[in-house]
């Protein structure tokens, strides 16, 4: 299946659930609502002509005006990527897990939650792995962190 092709077989299959987000990478990206998106993931599993068996990855992203958590999405049996990211306010920021989908989303979500603050429903695990477990010093990825002995410089 071509890029083209896969883009195609999303606006064909998914155009309820993703919309496609034009970022002029070569990759597709589309945008999922934070309500959809378990039931959207285990859809792009499932899905024979998709089969997206491997979960790249997952990030948190700091805006400075909502969070995105961006999950890159492949298939291995059939060399496709793609990347949807849902759409978070800036307070409350919360998502599902997608461990059920990807047992290997655990640590991801984990750091997203840890350094950017994202809550992650039903994980089951949230614990510290990069912080000391006594850390209540925000979250340092956020933009608006500032670490405990750094003095920020004036925006022009």
């Amino acid at each position: 299946m071509t890029k083209d092709e896969l883009r195609q077989h999303i606006a064909a299959n998914y155009a309820d659930v993703l919309t496609p987000v034009e970022t002029g990478r070569f990759d597709p990206w589309f945008e999922v609502k934070p309500e959809n998106l378990l039931a959207v993931t285990h859809r792009l599993h499932d899905d024979p002509q998709l089969h997206m068996d491997y979960l790249c990855n997952i990030s948190g992203v700091d805006t400075k005006e909502h969070f995105e958590a961006a999950y890159s999405l492949a298939s291995i049996k059939n060399s496709l990527r793609l990347d949807i990211k849902v759409i978070l306010p800036y307070d409350a920021a919360e998502v599902d897990s997608v461990q059920e989908v990807w047992a290997g989303a655990n640590w991801h979500e984990r750091e997203m939650w840890e350094l950017y603050g994202i809550n992650v429903k039903n994980h089951g695990n949230l614990t510290r792995f990069i912080l000391p477990e006594d850390w209540d010093q925000g979250y340092p990825l956020r933009k608006d962190w500032d670490a405990p002995d750094f003095e920020r410089m004036p925006e022009d």
